[in-house]
């Protein structure tokens, strides 16, 4: 009897211990150590989108001023919070003196970044949130470097195929990117004609170095995302069209845990590229 007792009590003891780890995990996850990184919230009044909108500047530990920026855009349905996790405050304290300020764009629920008849997002992205960034920061508006999720992958791209040499480094992770009109889900575009404006492929084949002589790119994608085959599609059309690409295929589908297997690579390659700018 009191040997059942007191395997009883141990199985308790364990059972809360695990217990006790899960809540640590889950705490570090929604309250992550942010390793002295100050993270603003503020509205930017946008006439461009025609409404006001909620964005977010990480500074890292030391200040903001002078650093490089970096922007980065959200995936469909998300929001700029998406970033403020330990994935990413942890690969940014990795960087020390060479980690760049963030600024988290608020993208809506599905605007892809374009210019469209819900609002000008993609101007509003170049025109009112990259500039209230610079004086919310103090960052060096000579050294910039866009990237995104999914949704904001294509948004990096748009934005740097509609500004040629704008940026230091483009990157897109996961890209949401179709070779076609009829591909596209419902939302992504108004019609057609809107998509024919916004096509990406076509803007990449358009020209020689359509993102920029000097600007780096990056581009990843899972194994088993339905992404995978159009993503290898335009790393083509770059390559053929003289753009240097850093391009990788790595295991998993389009989530959030292949995104946070590989936050520490997207921010070496953006601060290497900064560095180099």
């Amino acid at each position: 009897m009191r040997g059942r007792r007191l395997l009883g009590l141990a199985v308790t003891v364990a059972l809360l211990s695990l217990s006790g780890w899960g809540l640590f995990r889950v705490y570090r996850i929604l309250k992550p150590d942010q390793h002295g990184a100050r993270v603003t919230h503020f509205t930017l009044k946008s006439t461009l989108v025609g409404r006001p909108l909620e964005e977010i500047v990480v500074t890292p530990k030391g200040g903001g001023a002078g650093r490089p920026l970096l922007v980065l855009l959200h995936g469909k349905g998300s929001s700029p919070g998406r970033y403020l996790t330990r994935y990413w405050f942890d690969a940014l304290a990795k960087l020390g003196s060479r980690a760049p300020d963030l600024l988290l764009v608020n993208g809506g629920d599905h605007s892809y970044y374009h210019d469209r008849s819900g609002g000008r997002w993609g101007s509003y992205v170049m025109q009112e949130a990259i500039p209230a960034a610079l004086k919310q920061t103090g960052a060096d508006r000579r050294r910039i470097a866009i990237g995104g999720i999914s949704m904001g992958g294509f948004g990096a791209l748009f934005a740097g195929l509609r500004h040629p040499g704008a940026f230091c480094a483009i990157g897109g992770h996961s890209a949401a990117l179709w070779r076609t009109g009829g591909e596209t889900p419902q939302g992504a575009f108004d019609n057609a004609e809107d998509f024919g404006r916004n096509n990406v492929m076509q803007m990449a084949a358009s020209r020689r170095m359509p993102l920029g002589r000097n600007t780096r790119v990056w581009i990843d994608v899972g194994n088993q995302d339905p992404f995978a085959s159009a993503d290898a599609e335009l790393v083509r059309v770059l390559r053929e069209h003289g753009q240097k690409v850093t391009f990788h295929t790595w295991p998993g589908a389009h989530s959030g845990s292949y995104w946070n297997s590989h936050v520490a690579a997207y921010l070496r390659f953006y601060a290497d590229a900064l560095a180099r700018c």
